[in-house]
């Protein structure tokens, strides 16, 4: 016999998917709406404006962004940091995390409890630029990589996953023979597949956005620039043009500078162009980063 629903279940039921479905609009429709500006036809869409759908659809827009002089330049030197400095941060964090869990690592307490206090308390930017000077890291590649190499949240993180493994394992492969780099690499590694998947898109996605470190340390050499210091340069022009577009008064100069991105869909593309590649990357390991954050997060 099929029993009925009470009716408050059901006002519960629609409540709830209405609500759910009304907060995943709001997060997804700002992403929906820069996309569509971005393909969308300059002049139609800051005329017309854009609601679901692009006005005027062109990739056009793309099209003149990237013929910025130096942008493949600076967007070879974003991938290099991105690559090098998320591999060097998932491998420090990992064998750091690993270190930790072992009892026996002189002054362990210490040196873990020190990390955490930096968490907490940062030295400033005067000093640390003072740092990087005196240690050469000034217009120098390595400034992207070496400062990020540790990080304490990434190495909490990882003790605790490990510190969940079977220490059946580890003792296993000590009677075999196997040291500890080896038990690291051939053991610790492949099990850690989900904790390393998650500080992997957290390092990536942070070593891409970044910007702020081109901008105070590398200021003397244009071969470092990064591609996202490079566009919020050009998001500065962009709006030095819209400027002079208000302020034109003869009607050759507003018709040529009409005839080229507004600064509204510069900012679009440009957003677009920073995103999609962590949109196309971030499907790949949602599977790993929730099993990853959760496990890490059970015990403190």
């Amino acid at each position: 016999m099929v029993q009925k629903r009470h009716p408050s279940r059901t006002i519960f039921n629609i409540f709830n998917y209405g609500f759910f479905i009304a907060f995943a609009f709001l997060c997804v429709y700002p992403l929906w709406y820069v996309f569509c500006y971005s393909i969308s036809d300059p002049q139609a869409a800051n005329q017309y404006g854009v609601t679901f759908f692009p006005r005027g659809f062109t990739l056009g827009n793309f099209k003149q962004v990237f013929t910025l002089d130096g942008l493949f330049h600076s967007m070879m030197i974003s991938v290099l940091r991105t690559g090098i400095g998320t591999c060097g941060t998932v491998l420090s964090c990992m064998w750091l995390g690993y270190v930790f869990t072992k009892e026996k690592m002189p002054a362990r307490k210490f040196f873990y409890r020190f990390m955490i206090i930096t968490m907490y308390i940062g030295g400033g930017m005067i000093p640390t630029f003072l740092v990087y000077r005196s240690y050469g890291l000034l217009d120098n590649f390595l400034v992207y990589i070496l400062p990020y190499l540790i990080s304490p949240y990434y190495v909490i993180l990882i003790k605790t996953y490990v510190e969940q493994l079977p220490a059946s394992l580890e003792e296993s492969a000590m009677l075999d023979g196997a040291g500890p780099v080896t038990i690291f690499v051939k053991i610790i590694l492949p099990l850690s597949a989900p904790i390393v998947a998650t500080i992997a898109v957290f390092a990536g996605v942070g070593q891409w956005n970044q910007w702020f470190d081109n901008h105070i340390y590398t200021f003397n050499s244009k071969n470092l620039t990064t591609m996202q210091y490079m566009l919020y340069n050009y998001l500065s022009e962009a709006q030095r043009l819209a400027d002079e577009l208000a302020s034109a008064r003869n009607m050759e100069m507003i018709g040529k500078m009409q005839s080229r991105l507004t600064p509204r869909t510069v900012r679009m593309t440009v957003t677009m162009i920073t995103v999609l590649p962590v949109l196309a990357i971030y499907p790949f390991f949602q599977r790993y980063i929730v099993k990853g954050i959760m496990v890490g997060a059970i015990k403190g």
